[in-house]
């Protein structure tokens, strides 16, 4: 069993990993598709939708942004700039929000999930990182 400043050391490996891995998707993502993670992530956690839709406060969870964040997110991604993103008020109750990916939405998504899967394996397969990780999994 490994004692608290283990577990602490552990976690801390872990977020660096995870946050040195963000980085480079954000930064392949912004260079090829002028998006941000959370604007990639948004994408998706929309398209695996049946509808293609969530509410907004479905979305905010699911992404991990504030309200005003989320709605700067959709703003900018619902501009005639980008168009990735449409919203409509829900006909059942007037106050629900709901926001919808469109076509070039999906397109814009599908293209970026390549990179993103390119970033994600060459970080992963980097000798560094699997010996990292592999430490990590044997002090568990």
């Amino acid at each position: 069993m490994t004692n608290n400043n283990e577990l602490l050391d552990i976690w801390l490996s872990v977020s660096h990993i995870q946050s040195h891995i963000d980085d480079e998707l954000e930064q392949a993502l912004q260079q090829q598709y002028k998006l941000s993670l959370k604007e990639f992530y948004a994408l998706s956690f929309l398209s695996q939708t049946e509808e293609k839709q969530l509410r907004l406060q479905q979305l905010q969870e699911m992404v991990g942004l504030s309200q005003s964040a989320i709605s700067r997110l959709v703003d900018r991604m619902e501009a005639k700039s980008c168009g990735a993103l449409q919203r409509h008020v829900c006909a059942d109750d007037r106050r629900g929000i709901y926001t919808r990916i469109t076509e070039i939405g999906e397109d814009k998504l599908r293209r970026a999930r390549e990179t993103f899967n390119q970033v994600l394996q060459s970080a992963l397969r980097k000798d560094d990182m699997k010996s990292g990780l592999q430490a990590l999994v044997e002090k568990l």
